[in-house]
């Protein structure tokens, strides 16, 4: 009896293989440490054929764990992390290692592409905003800078595209990503004037097919099976891109609430509901992004802080780095353990933090690749405790920020990552944007989304609504109201924390200029 979904997520820190019934329950799920290394310059890379190993072993983990997975599985749908640019050749064999979204190498072509009047034609095509992290100024540094590399390939994945190819032996891309990178989201297609003004017409060819996963999919090839253990010609469906996935698997498709969903994890994304083309929303800045969703016209409007956890993380290296120079060990759990008790001794607001620790810079809702982290407001009375709060309140000031560059601010907000387990991080973000904050019991949204739309695909559905009626909105928590008295003090806050980033913008590009030199 064939009763399993497979969704695979293949992030940024893991890569993961999750079993669901037909009905939403999570049944099991496997996963592995993902790994690429970052490169002088603001390059950040992976190993391809490791990336899909890597996968591969998940799913043998995977079958490990539920009896007779291979016999059981309905259908596999593969996510995976978004933008950067992953180069094969006509064989099917890497051109060289896949550029990631931290890749800034592209940052000085974004700027220059930027600048054009010409860029607003790409935007309003797109509805998204350039930064060097995407696959179109990627492919333009390397027209520049590495032409050789780009003469021995025949087609430029993204992560999720290349796990599909190794799955089906087919090459193609998903409407989310197609559209937001090279095309129009109107029609869900490529649009040449947006190769154009990127610079990239000429590398058309290097652009896979566009399938739509609710409706299309493939059989998993013999050399695929053998590699994970699953039935050759189960049916492979290539789910949109993972930040796409994740919203729907944490509620985002609510057409009664329309709520805002937030993504705390390694970046921070956050999005709204559009349902008709016309319900997006661009702003004058030209940030930001829009993404089809897997239910015809609707879409989802999103804006994205480079860095969420990557804050959380640095500070708390801090204190265990300084342990560990005294020959006292603490896991990064056990750090992160302490949070909450250096939130609850601290005072709100007294510092404010800009949440910029990527090497890339920012993209939402500005785009500076220059942008960098630090503190505001330090005096000789503050503490660690005062600095973790702080760094924790500048990802809810760095939230704000981005839906405020979208249209109101969401009354309800649908939180997921890791770091929505904090309880203290809960309550600063609903104060800071003033909204009740519901999560998820579903630990796995970002798998979940991509099993969601294999459902649709295989007729297990109608319709995606029918799918997040059974799978999504049974397992929302109760609303956490927004905490009045503090949401008084971070509002009193918030044009000092726009004015910051706005001030410190010509130190960062000063700052820059002297590392160039």
């Amino acid at each position: 009896m064939r009763d399993v979904l497979i969704g695979i997520d293949a992030g940024t820190s893991v890569i993961k293989s999750v079993a669901f019934d037909t009905a939403g329950r999570q049944l099991a799920a496997a996963a592995l440490p993902n790994r690429y290394e970052t490169l002088p310059g603001g390059g950040a890379e992976q190993d391809l054929a490791r990336t899909w190993a890597d996968t591969a072993t998940t799913l043998r983990q995977l079958a490990d764990k539920v009896p007779d997975l291979a016999g059981r599985t309905i259908a596999i749908a593969v996510t995976g992390q978004g933008d950067g640019t992953w180069l094969i050749d006509k064989e099917g064999e890497p051109v060289a290692k896949g550029w990631l979204w931290l890749d800034a190498r592209a940052a000085a072509i974004v700027e220059e592409i930027r600048a054009r009047p010409d860029d607003r034609l790409r935007f309003e095509k797109t509805g998204s905003g350039l930064a060097a992290c995407q696959q179109g100024p990627q492919l333009a540094f390397m027209k520049r800078n590495a032409p050789d590399m780009l003469a021995g390939a025949t087609t430029a994945f993204h992560c999720k595209d290349w796990l599909y190819f190794n799955l089906t032996g087919d090459r193609a891309t998903d409407p989310s990503e197609g559209t937001f990178t090279f095309g129009d989201f109107r029609t869900r297609g490529y649009c040449d004037d947006v190769l154009e003004v990127l610079g990239v017409a000429d590398l058309r060819h290097l652009l896979p097919p566009i399938v739509d996963g609710t409706r299309q999919s493939a059989g998993l090839s013999a050399a695929a099976a053998e590699a994970t253990g699953l039935l050759s010609g189960t049916p492979v469906v290539l789910a949109y891109v993972d930040v796409a996935c994740t919203a729907l698997g944490a509620g985002l498709l609510d057409r009664e609430r329309k709520p805002g969903c937030s993504i705390i994890g390694s970046t921070g994304m956050h999005m709204r509901l559009a349902q008709t083309p016309d319900e997006v929303l661009l702003n004058e800045a030209r940030t930001g992004y829009t993404m089809t969703m897997p239910a015809p016209g609707v879409f989802a409007q999103m804006q994205s802080n480079m860095a969420a956890t990557l804050n959380i993380d640095w500070i708390l290296s801090l204190a265990s780095g300084i342990l560990a120079s005294q020959g006292i060990t603490r896991s990064n759990g056990e750090m992160i353990a302490l949070v909450d008790e250096w939130i609850s001794s601290s005072e709100p607001a007294s510092l404010l933090y800009q949440p910029y620790v990527s090497e890339a810079g920012e993209r939402g809702p500005f785009v500076d690749a220059n942008a960098r982290a630090g503190f505001v407001g330090i005096s000789s009375r503050h503490g660690y405790a005062d600095m973790v709060r702080a760094v924790i309140e500048g990802l809810a000031f760095a939230s704000r920020d981005c839906y405020a560059a979208m249209g109101p601010l969401p009354s309800e907000i649908r939180l997921t990552g890791g770091a929505a387990r904090s309880p203290a991080l809960r309550k600063i973000l609903g104060a800071v944007v003033g909204a009740d904050i519901r999560t998820s019991q579903r630990e796995e949204a970002g798998a979940a989304g991509a099993a969601m739309i294999a459902a649709v695909c295989v007729g297990q559905y109608a319709s995606m609504d029918e799918c997040v009626g059974e799978w999504v909105t049974p397992l929302l928590g109760a609303a956490e109201p927004s905490d009045r008295k503090l949401a008084a003090i971070y509002e009193r806050a918030v044009p000092s924390y726009t004015l910051a980033h706005e001030a410190l913008r010509p130190v960062w590009r000063s700052m820059a200029a002297s590392r160039a030199n």
